[in-house]
């Protein structure tokens, strides 16, 4: 299955992390640090603060100077979105919803058009992504494979990696040639932002991905050894790891914390909704929802994993020929923040669970503690203790389909706990709290944290449940119930408070005196709530929010917090804040606050939500009819002739040749024309074209500029979801009026999709992604024929949307999708359409919307038709390839288009190629802007280059 591949040491959680460190500099410790390091505070946020900073581990957790980290990554692919303006959008998001790290995989061929050529600028700007992560204060995980699996074309692997000798993900010389030049391209990159040295915050660096290395495997282990020491030469002083926990020269040392380096966090989805069962994304993020993340990250902490990285936390779009061959356009993943930038219930469970492993250091060291038996055994229960303080720390399983409700004996735990239906809970006893003590609680702790001159709490929850909270408390103190669902009650010194989660929102407790003289004020939420709640560093200490949608910053100024963030529907604001802050501004705006008796600055009145979005209706179409390469007298003459004689693809060249294959000839990415002439057709009654693509890959032919009809491959299952090449000969009958003698012309268009990736089968690289792309031979029956063969594909990449961008249709070599191409004398036509033809037609429109400056609008285009018409469209705004559309496949109908690329206040030019079998009437029907989710805030966005203005 696909998520099996690329879970790797994550299936249980808890394989070793493997890391390798270098001893340059004296920035890194290793497991040759302190014996001990107890428990403490975790490290401050990162940033580049010039400073060099010592990062080790040891069987706990990772040290970064000489401070515990439990490591909370998410991984966001920033060339999944191409418009880096908003790539600081989904890292401002991936850090207020409780991650401290990043992971950030880098194809190498979305930066290398042709060997020993490298582009890192515009939307492959690698630098300023890691820029904005260490300016956003989050760690990075840097993946730049060469291979990164990641569900992009060939896993990353160039594609005119093809075209040449050496067997890929192997120790061969040619090969790591080539390896060895993208790994100085990127880490001469890499190495200006690591962390060690205090120029960026790249803390951990991942080298290769996909499937296990045998111990038994000397060649692979070589490959894994030059990687070692190539990426060790390159300066590269922070610590390394592999996807199976492979070290360099030696396996992972036991004293390596436990490592989750692909924690599910959703599911890709192939062509046909295989893992959705055709209903796409939406349903996906349903059965993925926030119960199992909650379950299988608290499953990983009690197995002993204090690196996590989760994947995908957003996914974005595999816009043009980047996906591979299993996966369709868009790649939401059924993410936590979906693909346009929406934040989901999702959230709720990795919001959580980062807050409390920021705020709460016993987690980061913590020792398995003997098992505990529920009284209802449905529930699984598991013992954690931290050996410096005591905390005890159960994680609650229920693997069951209902909810469950139980006591459990020999916790200290003394009333019922209940976990919804496969669900699972953290539960804390002995637990600091600021000054206070937690007894034990049935609700998961989410934050503790000081604000002003006072401890903080919260707990979170489902909505419906309960929570009790217990406190150990030698004297009683004053509890002030300042909402009405809370209850209390004292006994012989324990503090009881009881909360049911949900009505009302935020619940409030403020507890004063007893033990202590600084007061506590707990918060009770649910997980809908808590999605509500932002805690934030600042130089004078933490502040914690509560109301809008988000909060991407705040700054202290004299006695004023300046908020920035997001509104989405109408939203009170209450703010805790560091001793002597007394006013409030909301995205540049005073907001008028009174002081509550919980200690926070309550606004009064409400902030207005976003407003409603009008959005145009595309209209104007025009429209015109391609392929003049079908037509015998088209003028092929600049064409590559397709002469070649042997092949480096896996697939094997035909007796009688010549070489078909479009990646011989430099031809990657995009649909493949093929001319081929032959003399004398008499006697010819069929022709046979075997052709080779990825999935949902397809084939045209004509002859003398006669439809002969087209072929398709067939929609994948379950059991040919994960298959990367497909294979097929399609024969058409020859009109007995053509069988005359010549000279003729037969025309091939194919669309070859993508290549595979390379996943090694028993340890042994495959160079699956040299199979052949496109046709492999030609037959005919009736009598053979020598044919002279011409092909043409995508022109040269253009610098703005660079190689995985371009195909080979006559309208994107003419330009005919730019903003800049004169389509005034296209026919004037209005949408439905039923057109029966085999071939390609594109039409055409411009569209202006008038989107408000302090908005942040997602917008995607919908196309809807009847299931039966068979015809896929390409879509083109602005210049830019963002997607293919298949209409009787499915199951993606809205396509993402990006801010940046979409001009939300201006002229936008819109495209689309269909391309239909002639078999059945072929669209579009109903093309429209959807709104796919907006809020009052957002961040700037400046224009990517559209090629054509």
């Amino acid at each position: 299955m696909e998520l099996s591949r690329r879970t790797f040491t994550a299936l249980a959680g808890t394989a070793a992390l493997g890391l390798a460190l270098a001893g340059s500099g004296g920035t890194a410790t290793g497991t040759h640090g302190p014996r001990s390091v107890p428990t403490g505070p975790p490290p401050p946020p990162p940033s580049a603060d010039g400073r060099r900073h010592r990062i080790g581990f040891d069987r706990y957790s990772l040290l970064v100077d000489g401070h515990r980290l439990v490591l909370w990554s998410g991984e966001v692919h920033p060339f999944r979105l191409p418009s880096p303006s908003l790539w600081r959008d989904v890292l401002q998001k991936l850090r207020a919803h409780g991650h401290n790290a990043v992971s950030v995989p880098v194809p190498w061929n979305y930066h290398s058009p042709a060997p020993g050529e490298y582009d890192f600028t515009g939307v492959r700007d690698l630098h300023l992504f890691l820029s904005m992560a260490a300016e956003e204060r989050l760690y990075v995980i840097l993946r730049p494979g060469p291979y990164i699996g990641a569900d992009v074309d060939a896993g990353g692997l160039p594609g005119w990696l093809t075209g040449v000798e050496g067997t890929a993900r192997t120790a061969d010389p040619t090969y790591l040639r080539h390896v060895d030049e993208w790994l100085d391209a990127v880490n001469a990159i890499a190495v200006r932002h690591l962390f060690t040295a205090g120029g960026g915050t790249v803390l951990l660096y991942q080298f290769e991905d996909g499937s296990e290395i045998p111990a038994d495997d000397p060649a692979g282990r070589a490959y894994l050894d030059h990687l070692y020491a190539k990426v060790r030469a390159d300066r590269i002083d922070v610590p390394l790891f592999h996807a199976d926990g492979y070290l360099g020269e030696r396996r992972a040392a036991p004293r390596s914390p436990g490592f989750r380096a692909g924690a599910a966090g959703g599911a890709a989805d192939a062509w046909g909704g295989v893992a959705s069962g055709g209903k796409g994304y939406a349903e996906v993020r349903r059965t993925h929802g926030a119960a199992r993340e909650r379950r299988d990250h608290l499953t990983g902490l009690a197995d002993g994993a204090t690196v996590h990285n989760v994947r995908m936390v957003f996914g974005g779009t595999s816009w043009g020929w980047l996906p591979a061959p299993g996966v369709y356009t868009s790649y939401d993943h059924g993410a936590a923040i979906d693909e346009g930038r929406r934040p989901t219930p999702e959230l709720a469970p990795l919001q959580q669970f980062g807050h409390l492993v920021r705020t709460v250091p016993d987690l980061a060291r913590l020792d398995a503690a003997g098992g505990v038996r529920a009284e209802d055994e449905r529930l699984e229960v598991r013992r954690l203790a931290n050996p410096d303080t005591g905390a005890q720390v159960y994680v609650v399983r229920n693997d069951s389909a209902e909810q469950v409700t139980s006591l459990l004996p020999d916790t200290g735990i003394d009333v019922p706990v209940t976990v919804g239906p496969h669900d699972a809970k953290l539960l804390a006893a002995g637990l600091e709290l600021g000054r206070r003590k937690l007894a034990f609680t049935t609700a998961q702790p989410m934050l503790s944290t000081t604000v002003g001159r006072q401890d903080v709490a919260v707990f979170a929850g489902r909505a419906g449940e309960t929570a009790q909270v217990a406190l150990d408390c030698e004297t009683q103190p004053v509890t002030n119930r300042l909402d009405d669902e809370p209850a209390w009650s004292y006994d012989r010194g324990r503090l009881n408070i009881v909360v049911p989660l949900g009505p009302g929102g935020l619940s409030r407790v403020l507890i004063e005196g007893g033990d202590t003289d600084t007061p506590m004020v707990l918060l009770f939420a649910d997980d809908a709530t808590a999605l509500r709640l932002w805690p934030y560093e600042t130089p004078s200490g933490p502040l914690l929010v509560y109301g809008p949608a988000l909060l991407r910053s705040a700054t202290l100024r004299g006695a004023t917090v300046h908020l920035v963030g997001d509104v989405v529907g109408e939203t009170g604001l209450e703010v805790w804040a560091p001793r002597g802050i007394t006013g409030v501004t909301w995205n540049g705006q005073p907001v008028r606050t009174r002081l509550s008796r919980a200690g926070s600055l309550v606004m009064e009145g409400l902030m207005p939500g976003a407003p409603a979005v009008p959005l145009p209706a595309p209209a104007g179409w025009r429209r015109r009819d391609e392929n003049p390469e079908s037509e015998p007298d088209f003028d092929d003459s600049a064409w590559t002739a397709a002469d070649r004689t042997s092949s480096h693809s896996t697939t094997p060249v035909p007796e009688d040749g010549p070489v078909l294959f479009a990646d011989d000839y430099g031809f990657h990415y995009g649909d493949v024309w093929y001319r081929g002439r032959f003399e004398d057709a008499r006697g010819i009654e069929s022709v046979s074209l075997s052709y080779s693509t990825g999935t949902q890959g397809l084939l045209m032919a004509w002859l003398d500029g006669r439809p002969l009809g087209t072929h398709r491959m067939p929609v994948p299952d379950e059991d040919t979801a994960d298959k990367g090449t497909w294979t097929a000969t399609a024969a058409f009958d020859v009109p007995k009026t053509l069988r005359e003698r010549g000279p003729h012309v037969l025309s091939v268009l194919v669309r070859p999709m993508q290549h595979d990736g390379d996943e090694r089968v028993r340890g042994t690289a495959q160079d699956t992604h040299k199979a052949a792309r496109g046709l492999v031979s030609v037959g005919f029956e009736g009598g053979s024929r020598s044919v002279d063969w011409r092909i043409q594909g995508a022109a040269a990449p253009d610098r703005v949307r660079g190689p995985l961008n371009n195909g080979g249709l006559y309208g994107e070599r003419e330009g005919w999708h730019l903003p800049g191409h004169d389509d005034r004398e296209w026919r004037a036509v209005d949408l439905p359409r039923g057109d029966r033809r085999q071939g390609v037609a594109w039409y055409r429109t411009e569209f202006r919307p008038a989107i408000a400056a302090d908005l942040d609008a997602s917008v995607g285009l919908t196309l809807e038709d009847d299931p039966e018409r068979a015809y896929r469209v390409q879509i083109f705004l602005n210049g830019w390839n963002l997607g293919q559309y298949i209409n009787d496949v499915g199951p993606q109908h809205t396509f993402v288009l990006p801010n940046g690329i979409l001009r939300t206040r201006g002229a936008n030019t819109l495209a689309l190629a269909v391309l239909s079998d002639g078999t059945t009437p072929a669209g579009p029907r109903d093309v429209r802007l959807t709104l796919l989710g907006a809020a009052r805030g957002g961040i700037p966005v400046e224009a990517v280059d559209s090629p054509g203005r």
